[in-house]
């Protein structure tokens, strides 16, 4: 009888979950007509457009956008800046290519994120990066220009729901259903959730907002991280 090769149920075990999540992506009409979209447009569409194509709001369809993601199917790209700001992020169908493009930045990330976790402040340092970032990625106010607390909100979770993180706001709080870098994450000391946590306090503190994170809760269920929101001091 032969011998079977060691891990063998193991792998079995992940293709069959991964074709799970193919065949549950792909069986909402909503995803399925996206997914037709973008097979039309291999250059890739941004989630406004196609809210405009299939009649829906966009943070429905970075919603639906995000799920895809998870099954491998769609992949994301910062576009082409046409005005100051936060640069479009632009969606295509994720070919063989981007998949193994893919694994070799989770590696990366997984060496970084290591690295990081054995300084003694690499956790700071990692806050430090996402809070620079953060910034960057939000939209520039003018001058003595204030944003309000539903604003500064709506602004976090649309940039969070573009990096893939399938924001839910409410109750003074941002409930994460994806976590992008999820194996990382748990593996990693703590760095990836330093990073998300200061990339969403520079967002805040670029928009001038009065609201400031408070803690974020990692897994509080197994695909479910929330960010606490409260008033800056």
């Amino acid at each position: 009888m032969p011998r079977r090769r060691p891990g063998a149920n193991l792998q079995r075990g992940l293709e069959k979950q991964d074709e799970h999540r193919v065949h549950r992506a792909l069986g909402d009409e909503h995803r399925a007509r996206i997914v037709e979209e973008l097979d039309r447009n291999p250059g890739g569409l941004d989630a406004h457009e196609l809210a405009r194509r299939l009649g829906l709001h966009p943070n429905t369809v970075r919603w639906h956008l995000g799920i895809l993601a998870d099954a491998g199917l769609v992949a994301s790209r910062p576009g082409e800046r046409t005005s100051p700001g936060r640069p479009r992020v632009v969606y295509a169908l994720r070919g063989e290519s981007d998949a193994a493009r893919h694994e070799n930045y989770r590696l990366l990330a997984t060496i970084l994120a290591g690295t990081m976790a054995e300084l003694e402040d690499g956790p700071a340092r990692a806050a430090q990066a996402g809070r620079a970032w953060g910034r960057y990625l939000v939209r520039r106010l003018p001058p003595n220009v204030r944003t309000s607390d539903a604003a500064a909100t709506r602004a976090v979770v649309d940039l969070l729901a573009d990096e893939g993180f399938r924001p839910e706001p409410g109750g003074g709080e941002i409930r994460m259903h994806t976590c992008p870098f999820r194996d990382v994450a748990e593996s990693g000391g703590g760095i990836v959730c330093a990073v998300h946590r200061g990339l969403i306090s520079g967002a805040l503190e670029e928009l001038r907002s009065s609201l400031e994170v408070e803690r974020l809760d990692a897994f509080v269920e197994p695909q479910l991280c929330v960010v606490r929101l409260g008033r800056r001091a």
